[in-house]
C-alpha cells in the first residue's frame, strides 16, 4: 500500500508492506537468540555439606546451595542489536533440582542457605536431604550428585516479546558412611 505525499505524488509517499522492506528486515527472534547466548548462563556453583572432600553420615543432614552470581543465580541481562533494533533478554532461576544419587530428587525454588557451623545438626530450612543408606554400593563408593538449574528467560525488542526455558547442570559426588556405636559394659 502506498500513501501519497502531501503533494499527491504516490511515488514520493510512504510505503507499507506486511513482509518488511525489500531484502528483508531485522530478524527480531534471531536477535533474541543472540541476546540469550550473551547471557552466558551456567550451572550451579555447588555448595554442599558434607563437603565432597570429606565424608557424611547416614541420618545426618545434607545442606545444598547455589553460590551467588548473575550467571548462576540470576537475574542476568544481555542485549543484542542490529541497526536501530535492540533486543534485551533477562534470565531468572525458576528452581534447582538436585539428584542425590540415591534415587531422591530435591527441588529447591531458591538458592538455598549456605551451611554455617552454628547450625549444627539441624536440617536446612530450604534445600536439604538426609541419606538413609551408605554410598558403599554406589559406583566408586560415592553418590553422584547433580544440580540442574531451570532458567526462565524473557526477551523484548522492536515491539515483540517472548519467553523460553533452558537448563544448566553441575555435578559433584559425596561419600556417605555409617557410624557404629558399641555399648561395652
Amino acid at each position: 500500500m502506498t500513501c501519497p505525499s502531501g503533494n499527491g505524488d504516490v511515488r514520493a509517499g510512504i510505503r507499507w508492506s506486511a513482509t518488511g522492506p525489500a531484502g528483508g528486515g531485522v530478524d527480531v527472534q534471531a536477535l533474541a537468540q543472540q541476546a540469550v547466548e550473551r547471557l552466558r548462563l551456567e550451572g550451579p556453583d555447588i555448595g554442599i555439606v558434607p563437603r565432597p572432600d570429606g565424608k557424611g553420615l547416614v541420618g545426618k543432614p545434607v545442606w545444598m546451595w547455589n553460590r551467588p552470581g548473575p550467571a548462576r543465580t540470576g537475574p542476568a541481562t544481555a542485549s543484542a542489536s542490529a541497526g536501530s533494533v535492540t533486543v534485551t533478554a533477562t534470565a531468572r532461576v525458576r528452581n534447582v533440582v538436585w539428584s542425590m544419587g540415591d534415587g531422591a530428587q530435591i527441588t529447591c525454588t531458591g538458592s538455598g542457605t549456605p551451611y554455617a557451623a552454628e547450625f549444627g545438626k539441624q536440617m536446612s530450612p530450604d534445600c536439604g536431604h538426609m541419606y538413609t543408606r551408605t554410598s558403599a554400593q554406589a559406583p566408586g563408593g560415592r553418590y553422584a550428585v547433580t544440580a540442574t538449574t531451570t532458567w526462565e528467560i524473557s526477551w523484548a525488542g522492536a515491539g515483540q516479546t517472548g519467553t523460553l526455558t533452558t537448563t544448566r547442570e553441575s555435578a559433584t559426588s559425596l561419600a556417605i558412611g555409617e557410624l557404629q556405636v558399641l555399648n561395652v559394659p
